[in-house]
């Protein structure tokens, strides 16, 4: 059977359908995984990262962006935790109780001076956070001669009466029998409300010479 010609020049036997595209590749599951499991566990959110990467690439999946926002918060999430222990390190470096006696000068903080520690001078009056110590055969201006320690979990006193409790352990008594009292001068260090805040509990008595000298003041 014969049609006649379509007088727009087409074939009106012939249909078209609309054109169609193909279906959109699938997301990666470990993609979409990275993302909270580099919030949650860092290095392991790299990890998954770094595998839905490979993934993508070899199997034409989705979720390059998930993936590599997963390896960005693995990698933030890690350094934190990193800093954090490094902190917690010092910090508990920087107070952990000296020997009574070093056996050699160092640097350390007012918080991890014991009974006898000798310093190399006395600082001046204010707050004190470092200190030299050295060990008491050398030449030194002052000797921890007492102290006390606060409960941990005590509540802050006042400054002045912080001081009255360290001053009742620092008088002569503490001093060694045959030590020279003369020009001897004894000196209470106690924790300041700022450093109390910071978890400082320690009071101190300490014996100022006024001059370089050998040797333990106490027994």
């Amino acid at each position: 059977m014969s049609h006649p010609a379509s007088p727009h020049g087409y074939d009106p036997d012939v249909f078209y359908a609309p054109g169609w595209q193909p279906a959109a590749p699938r997301i990666e599951p470990l993609a979409v995984v990275a993302l909270p499991t580099g919030l949650l566990l860092g290095p392991v959110g790299v990890g998954i990262g770094a595998a839905a990467l490979a993934r993508i690439r070899r199997d034409g999946t989705r979720g390059t962006g998930l993936a590599w926002a997963g390896i960005a918060l693995g990698v933030a999430v890690t350094l934190t935790a990193i800093a954090v222990v490094v902190a917690l390190f010092v910090g508990r470096a920087a107070t952990a109780p000296l020997p009574a006696d070093v056996s050699e000068p160092r640097s350390a903080h007012a918080r991890q001076l014991v009974l006898g520690n000798c310093l190399a001078e006395l600082p001046d009056d204010g707050e004190v956070s470092s200190v030299r110590v050295v060990p008491c055969a050398d030449p030194h201006e002052a000797q921890v001669v007492a102290r006390t320690d606060f409960a941990a979990d005590a509540v802050w006193p006042g400054q002045d009466a912080a001081g009255a409790r360290v001053s009742r352990v620092c008088s002569p008594a503490v001093l060694a029998g045959d030590a020279p009292t003369e020009g001897i001068e004894l000196v209470v260090w106690s924790p300041s409300e700022a450093s109390w805040a910071q978890g400082d509990r320690t009071g101190l008595c300490v014996a100022a010479t006024g001059e370089a000298v050998e040797g333990s003041l106490i027994d």
